[in-house]
This record gives structure tokens, C-alpha cells and sequence, in this order.
């Protein structure tokens, strides 16, 4: 690990100020991905500013029938606040499908949603990748590594994103809140948060430099049945090789492409009186594998399915 300061700020107007400042800086909240990166220095940041004591970790109802997530509550604490176990089912269930206990406890409602890939090409410093050095190429194109993009790909990325909690609240609706240096307050869509790669994978969401996450708000809960299901390697923490979240009509899947994927063809399918396993035919039929991902095919069909059917979505179409 290389050298860095390190710096506690006590709120977020000094932490957005030293972010801007300091070149090389970056925030710190539970540090549950970072730390790890930075041993392998992947991540080299100059001056670590630990936000993971702001005043941002309270869930708050909204006026509108909604939550506030703020941005420091940990993965363990909305998983189990009683709203979001009632309401939100689908959120609780994603969070508790990722990771251990003890990560869960320390990984925050933002750092969750700006963790980097577990591309195997992307940790091995050897290989070259264009998520760790722009321009450098894609070990993983061509390589033997299977959990990759089968929606979104470029010549550039076929990474995956990692996230559990991202693909239900991409299914959620919800909204990502931020603030930056200036004093500017954003809202973005979570469907738009996270990017495609394109031709600069490293740039993997919308926030601009020195922008701090706030807070995640939910909407009200959508009616109809909830659920967030994954299959992965074993039993337990392991990253998805496919995952599904479905709230109501709207539906996510997760380790299938560069950021949380919108099932937005699949979606149509359902409100047009489609069957689960036709809804979500309708929708792989735009996925690209490269052959070591091909099983994700059916694998998708399968769970998509499933999923949809035990939630009911469609029924009232």
C-alpha cells in the first residue's frame, strides 16, 4: 500500500471542500471495497477523507410515502429497519444475499451503489484493462473469465456490475441524491446513475468530480408482489453470476452488464399480457454473450421467470 494522509471532517460542506482541494483525494465511508483496493493498489488515492461520521445515516419517511436512505446508513441497518422489511421487500432481501454480516455492517448505503467491479482481469494487475488504466485493453475479451456482460458490452469493458442492493433499487424507481463543492444539489434516476462503458469504462457513473452522495430516496412501494432472487457459485458470500429484482411491473437484473440492467423489454412484454418465460425471452433477445458467458441465457430465463412468477408481475395485465 502506498502512502496517503488521512483526514475526519466533521461535516459534509468541509469533506466536499478537501475532496476538491486535494489532489488525489477521495472519500472514505466504510471502506469495505476501497481498503482492498488499495492493497493491491489499484486504488492509489493521496488523501483518504473519512465522511463515515457525517451526520447521513438516518431513514427518514418523505413526505410523498417514500424513504430517505441517507448515504452513510450501513447495508445492515436498512436491511433491517422495519419499513423497509414491510414496504420494500425486495431491498431488504438483496442487501442480505451480499457479502457476510460483518461487511454488511460496515458497507455503506452509498459505497454499496460506487463499489468497482470484481472482474477477475480488473484485480490482476498483470493484465491489462481498461477500468484500472484507460487504453491499456481488455484481458478479459477473449480471456476465459465467465461471469462478463451479456447486455451493454463494448470493444472496451465487458465487465460486470457488482452490486445486489443497486438491481432492486434500480427496480425501486429510486433516486440518487448528491452535493457537491459549489453547493449544487443534483437528483439522478438510479437507471441513469451507473453508465455503460463505452469507449472510457473507467468512468463508471454520473457523478462529477468532488460530488458526494447524500442520499437514496424510495418512492412509495409500487403495488404488486416483491422479490430479489440470486444465483452465484455457493451458498453463501459470492457475488452474483445472475440476479433478478422485480417490483411490481418493474424489473432489474444484475451481473449481466456494466451497471444495473433495466428489463425495460421485458417489461413492455408483461404490461402487454405476456407470460413470465415470455417476458423474458423478449428481452434476452438483445444479449450479446461471448461463449464462456453463454449459460447466462438460460440461466436469466430461468430466474427471470421464476421471479416474475412468484411476484405475481402481469397478473393484472
Amino acid at each position: 500500500m502506498k502512502p496517503f494522509t488521512y483526514e475526519r471532517p466533521g461535516d459534509v460542506s468541509t469533506a466536499l471542500a478537501l475532496v476538491a482541494e486535494i489532489p488525489g483525494a477521495r472519500f472514505l465511508a466504510g471502506g469495505t471495497n476501497l481498503v482492498d483496493l488499495m492493497k493491491l493498489q489499484i486504488e492509489q488515492p493521496s488523501h483518504l477523507v473519512d465522511i463515515s461520521r457525517l451526520p447521513l445515516r438516518a431513514i427518514e419517511d418523505t413526505p410523498e410515502g417514500g424513504l430517505r436512505l441517507g448515504a452513510m446508513t450501513t447495508n445492515s441497518q436498512v436491511a433491517a429497519d422495519p419499513r423497509v422489511r414491510a414496504r420494500y421487500p425486495a431491498l431488504a432481501q438483496a442487501i442480505l444475499s451480499g457479502a457476510s454480516g460483518q461487511l454488511r455492517n460496515k458497507a455503506t448505503t452509498a459505497g454499496n451503489l460506487l463499489q468497482r467491479t470484481r472482474c477477475a482481469y480488473f484485480y490482476d494487475t498483470t493484465k491489462p484493462c481498461n477500468k484500472r488504466e484507460p487504453g491499456a485493453g481488455c484481458a478479459a475479451i477473449g480471456g476465459i473469465y465467465a461471469n462478463t456482460a451479456i447486455f451493454g458490452a463494448s470493444e472496451a469493458c465487458i465487465a460486470t456490475h457488482p452490486s445486489d442492493m443497486a438491481v432492486a433499487l434500480t427496480a425501486l424507481d429510486a433516486k440518487v441524491e448528491t452535493e457537491s463543492g459549489a453547493g449544487e444539489a443534483r437528483v439522478l434516476a438510479m437507471d441513469g446513475f451507473h453508465r455503460l462503458p463505452g469507449d472510457t469504462p473507467h468512468i463508471e457513473t454520473e457523478l462529477r468530480p468532488a460530488e458526494m452522495i447524500t442520499a437514496v430516496v424510495l418512492p412509495p412501494p409500487p403495488p404488486g408482489g416483491q422479490i430479489y432472487r440470486k444465483a452465484r457459485e455457493r451458498a453463501s458470500y459470492a457475488f452474483a453470476i445472475g440476479s433478478v429484482a422485480v417490483a411490481g411491473g418493474k424489473v432489474a437484473l444484475g451481473a449481466v452488464a456494466h451497471k444495473p440492467w433495466r428489463a425495460e423489454a421485458a417489461e413492455l412484454a408483461l404490461a402487454q399480457g405476456a407470460s413470465p418465460a415470455e417476458a423474458m425471452a423478449a428481452e434476452l433477445k438483445a444479449a450479446r454473450p461471448d461463449g464462456h458467458n453463454d449459460f447466462k441465457l438460460k440461466l436469466m430465463a430461468r430466474l427471470g421467470a421464476a421471479c416474475l412468477t412468484t411476484a405475481g408481475a402481469g397478473d393484472d395485465q
